[in-house]
């Protein structure tokens, strides 16, 4: 029996619950997330939303800001659109319950890498984490929003495979609520630790059917297909595989923000150390102490982060250090608790007082700015599929991503796609919901031997960090290209042969996610944004458009 919805939303962070509060005033929302409904990217984002609120600001220049870090590659009119549209959505976020930081009774405003004004709302340095919160909360209290944990999302249900018109009419999920009541231990974040080697096989395997009106992809990124990334474990791409899957188009995948602050220490690889330092102040030094961003950008250390990523990457390969500096001592000791109380709490928690002694950092796989493609109110090239907040290519982002664009992103995309949405659900409501197959396990066991899962989700991630990181080469992009080729044979024998589990769909979803940024790397013979490539240093002014690619349509830059 199939499950049916009004609005299916498939993940729960910032773009996801800012569209299912607003569409549930319109019918019903089901929200699927893999894990509990609080794990998402935006509750790991601790620098704020960029939004202009200053007198001394204005919205031309966060757009000024915005087009100049995206490398020629942003839309302009999204862009326009995010930084006019960002205040009032910040606004009702506050009216939500966001409580951010306020300074003589207006609220306080930071600055970031890229901006050229203080225009970063935040909360401390746990901004993501209290936008969750109020909106969590809001979501708890809406009779209309129903959230499903636990349940991983496998595949869209397209209407074109059952004979039907090229609709998507929602999602086979995995249910793991009975898994959940009794959890295996996780997966460890960082794989130089090791995985566990199998699930026991008792564990029950139900995949339901959830057909929806519209269907929505909040998912997030997808950090977890590199080795060393800021992002939590949920972050396997999925959307953006299950839509590739699907025939949607999927544009500018070799844009990967790796953010140039991750805490270097055996015990918190993951832990992001926010920009919003180097916004007060913060130095880059060498292991040695001297300061090196100034030899690398005329903006020194509040360059943009792709900038600063490569100038850290080049100067650790130039000395063969295995870290950098991130220094704010210079700051009065007050001043650094009562801003970053987070950082410098869980800095302590490795003997690292910030307050006294700079911070080891290395570069790290951060946020995703390609994704599906959508236009301006979220709605993909898949009729009845939508898509918002990091999986998606809107074009705000262009090349690189600006600091703190992403949570206004995901606001302004959850509150248009809903709004869109809104004027059309009664005459959605007007045709039945369409009957489909339940899902077939056809001959499918459960595995004995879940290392093979463990194994090439190691392998593959090393290899992208190996060959697709920070600075890449036509050598090191065939090399990939062939390894991930052989361990996709491998993962699509073993999908077909055995029972599904979370951990193979995740693996099966970073393996799409590293063929498309290989796939669009390979395409673009020119250094742009994030995109850098030793055999074609400098951009190319005849290269600056979308690279696009579709199931069964090589990656290729469209004509302009």
């Amino acid at each position: 029996m199939a499950i049916t919805t009004d609005f299916l939303v498939i993940g729960s962070g910032v773009a996801g619950l800012t569209f299912a509060l607003e569409a549930a005033e319109h019918g019903e929302v089901i929200i699927i997330t893999k894990r509990s409904r609080d794990e998402s990217n935006t509750k790991y984002a601790q620098g704020g939303i960029a939004a202009v609120f200053a007198p001394d600001d204005s919205p031309e220049a966060h757009i000024a800001d915005t087009l100049e870090a995206g490398a020629g590659l942003c839309h302009d009119v999204v862009v326009e659109i995010c930084a006019r549209e960002g205040p009032e959505r910040v606004r009702e976020l506050i009216a939500r319950g966001a409580q951010f930081d306020h300074e003589n009774g207006q609220v306080r405003l930071g600055r970031e890498g890229g901006h050229s004004a203080r225009r970063i709302v935040h909360a401390a340095d746990a901004t993501g984490l209290e936008i969750e919160r109020a909106l969590l909360e809001q979501a708890r209290q809406n009779p209309n929003i129903r959230f499903a944990e636990h349940h991983t999302a496998i595949d869209l249900i397209l209407l074109s495979r059952f004979g039907g018109p090229d609709i998507c009419a929602g999602a086979y999920v995995l249910d793991e609520t009975d898994a959940a009541l009794n959890p295996v231990p996780p997966r460890p974040r960082d794989s130089d630790r090791p995985a566990p080697r199998h699930r026991p096989a008792s564990k029950p395997h139900v995949v339901e059917t959830y057909l929806a009106r519209a269907t929505v992809l909040a998912t997030g990124g997808a950090g977890k297909v590199y080795l060393y990334t800021t992002n939590p474990d949920v972050a396997t791409g999925d959307g953006v595989a299950m839509a590739y899957r699907a025939g949607a188009e999927i544009a500018n995948m070799e844009f990967y923000q790796f953010h140039p602050t991750c805490l270097f220490h055996p015990e918190a690889k993951s832990f992001l150390v926010s920009e919003a330092l180097r916004g007060e102040g913060a130095i880059l030094r060498l292991p040695d102490g001297t300061a090196f961003m100034a030899s690398h950008d005329p903006r020194k250390d509040l360059a943009p982060r792709d900038i600063v990523a490569r100038a850290i990457d080049f100067e650790m390969k130039r000395t063969g250090s295995d870290y950098v500096l991130l220094d704010i001592t210079h700051r009065p000791a007050s001043f650094v608790r009562e801003h970053f109380p987070t950082i410098h709490a869980q800095c302590l928690r490795y003997g690292i007082d910030i307050t006294a002694q700079p911070i080891p950092v290395v570069p790290a796989a951060h946020y995703m700015c390609g994704g599906v493609t959508t236009d301006l109110y979220g709605r993909t090239t898949i009729p009845g599929l939508w898509a918002i907040g990091e999986c998606t290519c809107t074009g705000l982002h262009g090349a690189n991503r600006l600091a703190s664009n992403s949570l206004l992103e995901g606001l302004v995309f959850g509150h248009r796609a809903a709004a869109r949405l809104s004027t059309q659900i009664d005459e959605l409501r007007q045709s039945p919901f369409p009957e489909v197959p339940e899902w077939q396990a056809g001959n499918a066991v459960a595995s004995d031997e879940e290392v093979v899962v463990a194994h090439n989700w190691d392998e593959m991630r090393r290899t992208m960090w190996n060959y697709v990181g920070i600075v890449r080469s036509d050598a090191r992009l065939r090399r990939a290209a062939r390894r991930i080729s052989l361990l996709q044979e491998e993962i699509r024998e073993y999908y077909w042969k055995h029972l599904v589990t979370r951990d193979l769909l995740e693996l099966r979803n970073i393996a799409t996610v590293a063929e498309l940024i290989v796939g669009c790397a390979a395409a673009r013979h020119e250094s742009r944004g994030l995109h850098t490539t030793i055999d074609y240093p400098e951009p190319d002014a005849r290269l600056g458009t979308d690279t696009v690619v579709k199931r069964g349509v090589l990656p290729h830059l469209r004509g302009r």
